[in-house]
């Protein structure tokens, strides 16, 4: 079984979930896993310290995200690329799970197109355009590597930097990083692990939405779980059976993710 695993940034922070490491660990002997991770926090902390302070964009969807000009694009790098990349990679060779950390920059894994404009909302809620910067929309996955690094019983670990038409790094979003090299890959299963149980709504983890149920859905969601759900929709739109959301802090997340228990499945 091919598995896409998206972990969320708070997940990264403080020690690393000793159950999550143990489930990985065990799916690492029998499914081939592939491992994307976020971390935007780390990368606003070092910023800051640098003298950079980051700007974040909210569309008129209300999905907020961060602007990224040329300087925040090469501290977004270097500290996806060199700095929570190596530190997950560290912590799964802890336990013999041989891991290699990537972006999208190598191989071109990640090919995307750079964002001429963006549209944004001002505190009123007035739209209005601005340079799109160094933010990147995906446009195509080159599986070779990944198929390579599987095929020798490696984890891949995919930092969400993608490779633009000149060749220039781009920030993309994470979770549709999962959700495209998922497709790319051809998962059966991808998993958004976050800190919470799954899609609440109304007050209740939703067990199962179809694809059109969870678009229907998208005005009472918040920004942050908004970004999954989009993911997840474009993921078994484009013929990935299953997305499924839940929480990283729990025993065995992945392997009760895959029995669908206390979480959020999104299918066709």
């Amino acid at each position: 079984m091919r598995i896409v695993a998206k972990l969320g940034g708070d997940l990264m922070k403080g020690e690393f979930p000793a159950a999550l490491l143990e489930d990985l660990s065990r799916r690492s002997q029998s499914d081939e896993l592939i491992l994307v991770h976020g971390g935007g926090d780390v990368v606003t902390e070092v910023a800051t310290k640098l003298g950079k302070e980051q700007r974040f964009i909210v569309s008129p969807e209300g999905i907020r995200s961060r602007y990224t000009d040329r300087e925040t694009v090469d501290i977004y790098t270097m500290v996806m690329t060199g700095m929570v990349a190596k530190k997950l990679v560290q912590i799964l060779a802890a336990t013999g799970i041989k891991a290699v950390s990537i972006s999208g920059l190598d191989g071109s894994v990640l090919k995307a197109s750079r964002k001429k404009k963006l549209m944004t909302t001002d505190k009123d809620g007035r739209k209005f355009m601005i340079e799109g910067g160094y933010t990147g929309k995906i446009q195509s996955i080159n599986s070779a590597l990944l198929d390579t690094l599987l095929g020798g019983g490696f984890v891949p670990v995919v930092s969400p930097v993608a490779i633009g038409d000149e060749a220039e790094p781009l920030n993309v979003d994470s979770d549709r990083v999962a959700a495209h090299l998922a497709l790319g890959a051809r998962a059966d299963s991808v998993i958004f692990l976050t800190d919470v149980t799954g899609l609440i709504l109304d007050g209740k983890v939703v067990p199962h939405l179809s694809s059109e149920q969870a678009k229907s859905s998208m005005p009472k969601i918040g920004f942050g779980m908004q970004k999954k759900v989009l993911a997840a929709i474009e993921a078994v739109e484009g013929g990935v059976k299953e997305a499924i959301i839940c929480s990283g802090f729990r025993s065995e997340p992945i392997a009760r993710a895959l029995t669908h228990e206390e979480c959020t499945v999104i299918s066709k």
